[in-house]
């Protein structure tokens, strides 16, 4: 075929082309929709089918949340007589991948929004609504999970209704699990997102919305080809990075990876670049011809950086190769996480881990566990602060052990987060005292409905990290939802409170946090710590200090050997011998003894506030 007649063809393919995403809030139904649209589709068959089919880890299908993208072509044989391919993305379904989320968005025209019809809009429902507004998407509401007894599927459809405009008669009414709806879904796709609009002459874009690690073909990159087309082995480049390759392969995946010649514009595919780190082709980066590219990037893309922060160490220190072999393992496929090698006086040779949020720093920590059979112990974790010295010096600490001393400290800036929490009327008084009492600042309240409101604070980001879901989940007997996004760093009067076990700091227990609450967190602490430190033939100090200053202390009584069971008559005087000799032993013994500190005394950082 001559050019003209290619393009013709190319023009009349695009027409039935659809690229949509399935967004949802955790574990109402998105990848089981997934499932039976594979299903209804013939894209994988009834031998090869399993449940959560696109969650390809372990933890993905037992949480039953969505932790990596992933990508499926589908062949629909439509009402209408014509056979459309629909490129599913399957987006992340937690808040700690907002950004994965939003590039994966940014490779679709259109995205099926899923709401349970038991529980209604949560936090992530109205957050990736949002990110698809931004994108300027078109949404179809789909109400799932109609067969449960507690569903409402009418009022339900009324909430969407008031949040999107989109009648409540017009929303498909499914239940993903018994396959009842899901045609409709379909026909809708097809029908209301637009196909890609036609840029086959210009100069070659694709955007990746994710990529994996494989071991013979090295960075996989997902990737939406925007303009142009890749073919052939042109060399390549990735805009942000500057890294350049010659693709080892093209294809598309439907599930599995299929080679193909070319991905032109419009179209959902991968290509295998032979990089050896995925810190070489980002979420989010432009990849363009190294020859005759374009030099504007694709907007949006931004290096995702880590806010929290934990020394992660091995239980037993001859594994601490073996650690450092899996965590660069998990970053192959990971580019968020970032570690280094850490010291710490009481646990030996460790690594400093950044993640994402603590729902990060949970997999992470499974995973190593799980696939690479190591027993592990995480320190409490931090945020990164911004230290201002008088000197006019700025450094950042995400470690409380490496803050400098308070006489060189001009302030201490922390992160501020701004959430939302998603909750019933009736427990706005609880969730207020909640929030308050871990520093928050009130905003705004905004009623969704007769019954539910959702309340905007501003609260320090150290406050939420350790057990701010968990108790929020409590006092609203598991009705509110929550969503967060950085905000700003701001001064506050933090403090460094150390814990020293027998007059010997310890390092990996320091801690900072306000010094209104210094001096309770210090005496909850060295209270743990006295049950759990075990005695010794010595009396052990245990203090909590701020500086110089002791805040708290304890003393973990000594054994007491029993040095008079020989005397049985004679003078006074003998026995005030033996035990002023007792008492020369144990003074010694407390200069050179070491006293070991078990793994129980730093996971009581985890609680201090129970």
């Amino acid at each position: 075929m001559d050019a003209d007649a290619i393009n013709s063809w190319w023009l009349m393919k695009i027409e039935h082309i659809r690229n949509f995403c399935i967004i949802a809030h955790v574990d109402h139904g998105k990848s089981t929709l997934a499932d039976r649209m594979l299903e209804l589709t013939n894209t994988v068959s009834a031998r090869d089918m399993q449940e959560q089919l696109l969650d390809s880890m372990a933890l993905e299908r037992e949480r039953g949340v969505t932790i990596k993208a992933s990508a499926v072509r589908m062949h629909y044989d439509a009402r209408d007589g014509k056979i459309y391919t629909i490129n599913l993305i399957d987006t992340p379904g937690h808040v700690d991948f907002t950004y994965e989320v939003s590039r994966a968005l940014q490779a679709c025209e259109g995205a099926v929004l899923v709401v349970d019809a038991s529980q209604g809009i949560e936090a992530q429902t109205l957050s990736n609504v949002y990110l698809a507004l931004e994108q300027d998407l078109e949404i179809i509401p789909v109400i799932n999970k109609i067969d449960l007894p507690a569903a409402q599927p009418g009022e339900v459809a009324q909430d969407v209704q008031d949040l999107l405009g989109t009648p409540a008669d017009e929303m498909a009414r499914i239940s993903a699990k018994k396959g009842y709806g899901v045609a409709d879904v379909l026909e809708k796709v097809i029908a209301e997102i637009p196909p890609p609009a036609t840029t086959d002459g210009e100069a070659l874009r694709a955007l990746v919305f994710d990529s994996h690690y494989d071991a013979y073909k090295g960075v996989i990159a997902y990737i939406r080809v925007v303009d142009g087309a890749i073919s052939g082995r042109a060399l390549l480049k990735l805009l942000a990075t500057g890294a350049r390759f010659e693709p080892v392969e093209i294809g598309v995946f439907d599930p599995l990876m299929r080679a193909t010649s070319e991905l032109r514009a419009g179209e959902v595919g991968y290509v295998a670049t032979g990089l050896k780190s995925v810190q070489e082709c980002r979420v989010g980066d432009t990849i363009t011809s190294a020859a005759s590219g374009s030099a504007q990037s694709l907007p949006g893309y931004r290096q995702v950086k880590p806010m929290v922060f934990a020394g992660i160490y091995p239980a037993n220190n001859e594994d601490y190769a073996d650690l450092r072999d899996a965590l660069e393992k998990l970053q192959l496929n990971d580019a968020s996480l970032v570690f280094q090698p850490e010291t710490s006086q009481a646990l030996n040779f460790g690594f400093r881990a950044g993640f994402l949020g603590l729902f990060h720093m949970e997999i992470i920590q499974e995973r190593l566990e799980r696939e690479y059979d190591l027993d592990i112990l995480a320190t409490a974790p931090s945020v990164e602060y911004r230290v201002l010295r008088h000197d006019g010096n700025t450094e950042l600490v995400d470690s409380p052990a490496l803050l400098p001393d308070e006489s060189v400290i001009e302030e201490i800036r922390e992160p501020w987060m701004e959430i939302q929490i998603y909750v019933p009327q009736r427990y706005i008084g609880a969730v207020m005292d909640l929030v308050i009492n871990k520093r928050g600042l009130y905003q705004t309240t905004e009623y969704l409905d007769a019954s539910r409101v959702i309340l905007h604070f501003e609260i320090p980001l150290s406050e939420i990290i350790i057990d701010f879901y968990d108790k929020l989940k409590s006092v609203t007997q598991g009705y509110a939802s929550l969503d967060y996004q950085f905000h700003q760093y701001r001064a506050g009067d933090l403090v460094k409170v150390e814990v020293l076990v027998n007059e010997d700091p310890v390092d990996a227990l320091a801690m900072i946090c306000h010094r209104d609450d210094a001096y309770h967190r210090g005496q909850r602490l060295i209270s743990r710590l006295k049950a759990l430190i075990p005695r010794q033939m010595f009396t052990v100090p245990v203090q909590a200090a701020i500086g110089k200053r002791v805040i708290s202390r304890a003393n973990v009584k000594a054994l007491r050997k029993d040095v008079l069971a020989k005397c049985y008559g004679g003078d006074v005087t003998r026995k005030k011998k033996l035990l002023e000799k007792q008492k020369k032993g144990k003074k010694r013994m407390k200069m050179i003894g070491a006293v070991e500190v078990p793994q129980e005394a730093f996971m009581a950082l985890l609680s201090l506030d129970e």
